[in-house]
């Protein structure tokens, strides 16, 4: 009977059943992971809301920014607006949003209503006044609060683009002890002597004088301007 040879110091240990076997390398790419593993298609059962991806192309902050867009879009003059095709496109967006955000809506609907008063207003003849002066355009007070949003908006595109703290630039911050230890210079003996050898030298030129008051008598010298002013 025949037995395998072996080879001293090798020893062969069987490949246990419950190892994991890694899959054989695919060609097309996997679209999507799951826990490690690899998808190459979509499940069938996989559920993707309507609204799961949305995107906007445009974000207005409110009707005036709207509004103010679809005149500056077409290049209409805002002192003289064609309210017929505005009002006809605002409309169009705000059903739009109404059918994805009705709170959204609900503020530009307010607009809708004014824009749509204006629209009728100048359908209508104009009154002239008792005066005899020309009525105001219905137009008047919308392209008011529109010049003034529009000069507000660009001041406020000039104020971002100022150098803002925490955005463009940081603030340089140095921690510093508030309690130091003196700091004596580094001196050696010879030094020492040398400097208080240098202090004698210095001494030893300073000379001192003694200067002293002479005292005089005020009697005494007017007698001797009496004499001299006598003699003349």
């Amino acid at each position: 009977m025949n037995h395998p040879e072996s080879t001293p110091g090798l020893m062969l240990e069987p490949t246990p059943a419950s190892a994991e076997v890694l899959p054989e390398v695919v060609d097309h790419v996997a679209v999507a992971r799951l826990y490690g593993e690899p998808l190459f298609a979509l499940p069938q059962d996989l559920y993707i809301p309507p609204d799961a991806l949305e995107v906007f192309l445009e974000a207005f902050e409110g009707p005036l920014d709207l509004l103010l867009y679809l005149i500056r879009k077409q290049n209409f003059n805002i002192l003289d607006i064609p309210m017929a095709a505005v009002t006809r496109q605002y409309l169009s967006y705000v059903d739009e949003i109404r059918a994805r955000n009705l709170e959204l809506a609900a503020e530009y609907l307010l607009m809708a209503a004014m824009l749509i008063e204006i629209k009728s207003r100048m359908l209508l003849p104009p009154k002239k006044t008792a005066e005899g002066e020309e009525p105001e355009d219905p137009r008047a007070e919308l392209v008011r609060r529109l010049l003034e949003y529009e000069q507000m908006k660009l001041a406020s595109a000039r104020l971002a683009e100022l150098p803002q703290y925490g955005r463009d630039f940081l603030k340089a911050q140095v921690y510093v002890e508030q309690a130091l230890k003196p700091r004596f210079p580094d001196v050696a003996l010879v030094d020492i002597q040398q400097a208080w050898q240098d202090i004698l030298r210095r001494a030893k030129l300073v000379q001192h004088h003694k200067i002293t008051r002479e005292e005089l008598s005020v009697r005494e010298h007017m007698s001797l301007v009496l004499k001299k002013l006598q003699g003349r």
